[in-house]
């Protein structure tokens, strides 16, 4: 009889008391059931930490740029600047009427009364019409197309100015870092001669002094042909005074560079000093490049302004937003629209640009906010 009460022999379905420790047995399933929202959440992370693993440090830097509204706002504004400048004229000398001239009695069609550099003296100080959407000057031009070409020398001034800036100031930027020595004296040497050189001052002398020289070759087309010869003084001037900034930036890149790894295991892999600096020194370099040409077209683009303002920069018939705002001073009490607005113009341009260029300095340099 006592064994028949030891739970030895007690069949499989014996309950047990009320009150024992023996916890109740789990019930079939119950943990497969769980397993797979473990397995999900489990799989899920990996795969996040997997994708934060794989971007590139490029990529995260355009993700922080994407994500910085005004930022993405003046780049829309620079990309519409550059498509009405290139695109708008071809455009808007194709869509009007055919107009009759009331001096000439003849039948003047859109592609002539629309260019930037004709005239017709008996349309003067118009305001906006289906005919001239933003009126015309004080000798009867259309103010519209005079704009596109202002804007469109300003960007070609700017895309010169830049181009120079760029290829000379990396140049010798990473030339004075990475070679260190007399090299990094002789060059650090020139850089501060050239900064000695008032930008602006030694724009005026240079085109003062060459400017009626190169007025001469109007016979040379898209540059001379509209009074625009002296563009490439401008440029010229405008490069030789601004690539010492890139070349002092980038020269402090190349010394923090040329200390790291990657740079040691590609000399200790035999690799020539040329092609260290071509295939791993100028690339890492582009985000300060990027940022610094950026920042210098809103200054390249005022300093344009201001030549061509003071009578120094393009010459009539040609036409810039300087220009457009040294003729309209003289009618500013009858007439200021013909002034403000190419100045507004350039207000929004520059704007654009400096935003765009602290958006990109945030966005490749995070560590520039602290």
């Amino acid at each position: 009889m006592e064994k028949e009460r030891s739970p030895k022999f007690s069949k499989p379905n014996f309950i047990q008391p009320e009150g024992s420790m023996v916890p109740p047995a789990t019930p079939q399933g119950a943990i497969l059931d769980e397993a797979p929202a473990l397995v999900d959440e489990s799989a899920l992370k990996d795969a996040e930490d997997k994708k934060k693993k794989s971007q590139t440090p490029l990529s995260e830097s355009l993700r922080r740029l994407r994500h910085d509204k005004r930022a993405v706002v003046c780049f829309t504004v620079i990309v519409l600047y550059i498509l009405v400048a290139v695109f708008g004229p071809f455009i808007y000398t194709h869509i009007g009427a055919d107009y009759k001239s009331d001096i000439s009695n003849t039948t003047i069609s859109s592609t002539i009364y629309r260019d930037f550099t004709h005239q017709e003296p008996d349309r003067k100080h118009e305001g906006p019409s289906a005919q001239y959407w933003l009126g015309t000057d004080s000798i009867g031009r259309d103010l519209f197309s005079r704009l596109m070409q202002g804007m469109l020398i300003s960007i070609s001034v700017a895309v010169i100015v830049e181009i120079i800036d760029i290829v000379v100031g990396v140049a010798v930027g990473v030339l004075a870092g990475y070679y260190g020595g007399w090299i990094d004296f002789f060059l650090a040497r020139f850089t501060d001669v050239m900064f000695a050189f008032p930008g602006i001052l030694f724009l005026i002398l240079l085109v003062g002094i060459l400017g009626p020289r190169i007025d001469t070759l109007s016979n040379i087309p898209v540059i001379g042909a509209n009074g625009n010869a002296r563009l490439v003084l401008v440029s010229l001037g405008l490069a030789v005074t601004v690539w010492p900034t890139m070349a002092r930036y980038v020269r402090g890149q190349t010394l923090q560079l040329k200390e790291q790894q990657f740079i040691e295991a590609a000399r200790t892999s035999g690799a020539s000093d040329l092609i260290i600096i071509l295939r791993h020194l100028v690339p890492n370099l582009l985000s300060i490049v990027i940022i610094a040409s950026t920042l210098n077209i809103a200054n390249t683009i005022i300093s344009e302004a201001g030549i061509s303002l003071l009578g120094l920069g393009v010459q009539p018939p040609g036409s810039s937003i300087g220009l457009m705002i040294s003729d309209a001073t003289s009618y500013m009490q009858y007439h200021p629209w013909e002034a403000l607005m190419p100045a507004i113009v350039l207000i929004i341009i520059v704007l654009a640009f400096s935003f765009l260029g602290d958006g990109l300095r945030d966005a490749f340099d995070p560590r520039s906010k602290d």
